[in-house]
């Protein structure tokens, strides 16, 4: 294997957002550095099962229907 290639591989601590504080190996960082995380599996609603949303921004849906509402693919 070549040398001085590889970035440095070293212990850090991971903090989830509720608090609990894991190690682990990485190249983030320094040796003994702690990466706080802002989004993890225990809040992130694609791991939560969350509700997804249809936010209408501005109307754009109903502009949508007004507009192609009458549209059908069938034949008359």
């Amino acid at each position: 294997m070549k040398k001085d290639i590889h970035p440095d591989y070293h212990m850090i601590k991971v903090q989830m957002t509720d608090g609990t504080v894991f190690e682990t190996r990485s190249v983030w960082g320094k040796e003994g550095d702690t990466l706080q995380l802002d989004i993890d599996p225990t809040v992130h609603p694609a791991w939560t099962g969350g509700k997804s949303q249809l936010l209408d921004a501005g109307g754009q849906v109903a502009r949508f229907n007004k507009r192609f509402g009458g549209l059908t693919l069938g034949k008359k």
